[in-house]
């Protein structure tokens, strides 16, 4: 039987799937229904010390279907980081620390370009007991203007000092989570790793524009009939997110062993959370499939992940992470490989026409080889 349980940079969780931060990580009450359904740790969605920044638009969601089957597999948001007032946030981390003593609780801090600010956050949480910290560098929408979110994690000088900050004062484990809206993510990655970030997380939200209504000519989501670019999300985004966090695994193996990677993008199924961990990821967030079909969704998560484990005999996390790497290779090394097997093949092909002695006409009869001739001719 498959354990799930695993360790990740000392935090002892009962399986590898994570709330990613977002709407399911919103508040103490959220929180706690997460770890009741048996979810492996828990990412409060995004705080800041100055809430009242923070102003939402209704609506903010708009969502991509199958013309088929009307499933929802793209989702975009133009949702902010928490409006709730920090101090509410304190109270709350404290709350659930107290009923959830042993159960893994991560805030994800977001703060402007100023170093007193992100050591202030990052100390007064500790003090609310937390168990580690995810640095948002990544958010794609709504405040890069104050040089939140994505603005430092576009620019890896800005990420590496702004990391430096928070390594100096903090006592728990740090991940950076990274923005794919660049174009080679190992840049901001290395310069977290620099830092001394204990990890990484990947990916957050594409930016992106979900679409055009033809009836009204707005794009949506429309708010009083204008909108901006929000994060893309769900399903549509996975083989983007499993590329990027296989990128950012090469990189810890080759230049940071020990650190570690959480993988995030359109996970919904224990066969998603495979590939991903198989690609080098520790631990898997979910964030929008919770959104879709609520926290119960662990349960078949758990079971999916566990089946595919036993029928491979993986007894932990730990025996398969990573595996897949090995098979990722250069497009010049894919030619040579076909051109050898190709060549292999032939090679075996033309030895086996020397060893057949069927005959296809009659001036092939031999006097030395006529009875093994005539037995190649026969059935049976």
């Amino acid at each position: 039987m498959a354990n799930l349980e695993t360790t990740v940079n000392g935090l002892k969780l009962p399986n590898p799937f994570v709330i990613g931060s977002g709407p399911p990580g919103t508040n103490a009450n959220v929180i706690g229904k997460a770890f009741d359904e048996g979810w492996g740790a828990v990412i409060a969605k995004t705080i800041s010390l100055e809430a009242e920044k923070v102003i939402n638009v209704q609506p903010r969601y708009a969502r991509l279907r199958s013309r088929e089957s009307q499933e929802i597999f793209g989702w975009e948001n133009i949702e902010l980081i928490s409006d709730r007032k920090f101090d509410v946030w304190i109270d709350e981390f404290k709350e659930t620390k107290n009923k959830y003593p042993d159960r893994i609780l991560i805030a994800s801090i977001m703060e402007e370009y100023r170093k007193d600010a992100w050591v202030e956050i990052v100390q007064r949480c500790e003090e609310a007991g937390v168990d580690a910290f995810e640095l948002n560098l990544s958010c794609p929408h709504g405040l890069p203007e104050r040089r939140m979110g994505s603005a430092m994690g576009e620019n890896p000088e800005l990420a590496k000092e702004v990391c430096g900050w928070v390594m100096d004062v903090a006592k728990v484990p740090v991940w950076a989570k990274m923005t794919p809206n660049v174009t080679r993510i190992q840049d901001p990655s290395r310069a977290a790793l620099e830092a001394g970030c204990d990890g990484i997380s990947a990916i957050n939200t594409i930016r992106s524009v979900l679409g055009v209504d033809l009836k009204t000519l707005r794009p949506e989501p429309s708010v009083e009939g204008y909108t901006t670019p929000g994060g893309y999300s769900c399903q549509a985004i996975k083989p983007i997110a499993l590329r990027m966090c296989m990128e950012v695994a090469q990189l810890i193996h080759e230049e940071f062993p020990g650190r570690t990677l959480s993988g995030i993008g359109g996970v919904e199924t224990g066969e998603d959370a495979a590939q991903f961990i198989l690609l080098g990821c520790d631990t898997v967030q979910v964030c929008t499939g919770v959104m879709k079909r609520g926290y119960g969704i662990i349960k078949p998560m758990l079971e999916e992940l566990s089946t595919f484990m036993d029928s491979h005999s993986f007894g932990s996390i730990e025996d398969f992470k990573g595996h897949s790497l090995q098979f990722f290779t250069t497009h010049a090394e894919l030619v040579r490989l076909q051109a050898e097997a190709r060549a292999a093949k032939k090679a075996e092909f033309e030895a086996k026409a020397a060893d057949d002695k069927m005959i296809r006409e009659d001036a092939s009869w031999t006097g030395e080889d006529f009875v093994k001739q005539s037995d190649a001719l026969s059935r049976g």
